[in-house]
């Protein structure tokens, strides 16, 4: 198939092969390692990976240095995380779409796995990202501590066969790490967008699922008792409890998220308001 994949690895020694593994079909993998200190890079080396590093700033920095000064051997890129695998059938699906003129990106829906099982409701499946471009000059944006595509959203299809995520492979510790970082970064932008005092009311009905989901986020910012609010919406409205154990841990999880970002955007307000 007639695809390029980025990976972005930091210290990815217990994700790397299987992630490389799902994608042995490529003959364009390029790693943006982030200067790992673990066994990351003797990993990529065993391949025959293109490996470049840069120290890491944000997602979208990560993918649109790479967009800007790596020759891919492909038009289309697949943006992928090293505690992502790579299936079949989102194989097979992606090379129908990338003979579609009409879009130079396209949305890929997620599976989120967690204590050996898919969270089907909990995990908020479907849940999309861009992560299908086409040409060097595609961009992202970055957006709290993730990023969206900086192109038309006319111009980005969707695709429904997913990948699969695997966030909690390096354990608890690695994602409290992670989203403590996460929550600072989701903080500012909220502060942010408090500031500027904007809603996005047409984009909570918008068929453009990066639209949607920043309207929603806005419209979340807004209300009280978000943690609690998160929680019941993922436990209980969108049928997290079907999802056993794992789905409660889960939504605990995500509702403490929730708590780090509501405690963060309190320090924030106080620290700008001395």
């Amino acid at each position: 198939m007639p695809v390029s994949i980025l990976i972005l690895t930091l210290n990815e020694e217990q994700n790397l092969s299987a992630c490389l593994d799902a994608i042995a079909w490529c003959d364009d993998i390029v790693i943006i390692d982030s200067f790992s200190s673990d066994h990351t890079m003797e990993i990529a080396g065993q391949t025959n990976a293109r490996i470049f590093q840069r120290k890491f700033d944000n997602f979208a920095g990560q993918r649109n240095f790479a967009l800007e000064n790596i020759d891919f051997k492909h038009e289309w890129t697949f943006h992928l995380d090293a505690d992502e695998i790579f299936t079949e059938a989102l194989h097979g699906e992606i090379e129908q779409a990338i003979a579609n003129p009409a879009f130079d990106a396209w949305h890929v829906p997620s599976k989120m796995m967690f204590l050996g099982k898919w969270l089907r409701y909990s995990g908020m499946y479907p849940s999309y990202q861009v992560r299908l471009t086409r040409g060097p000059d595609f961009r992202f944006k970055q957006v709290g501590h993730g990023q969206k595509a900086d192109t038309a959203p006319e111009k980005i299809g969707t695709l429904t066969e997913p990948y699969l995520h695997y966030s909690f492979s390096k354990g608890l510790n690695d994602w409290f790490e992670k989203h403590n970082r996460y929550s600072s970064d989701e903080a500012e932008a909220a502060v942010a967008h408090r500031l500027d005092g904007r809603l996005d009311c047409g984009g909570l009905f918008s068929n453009d699922h990066s639209r949607r989901r920043l309207a929603m986020r806005a419209l979340v910012f807004r209300l009280p008792f978000r943690p609690l609010l998160r929680f019941l919406y993922m436990y209980v409205i969108r049928l997290g409890f079907l999802d056993g154990v794992a789905g409660f841990t889960y939504c605990r999880l995500m509702a403490t998220y929730e708590f780090m970002i509501t405690c963060k955007i309190r320090e924030i307000r106080n620290r700008d308001a001395r």
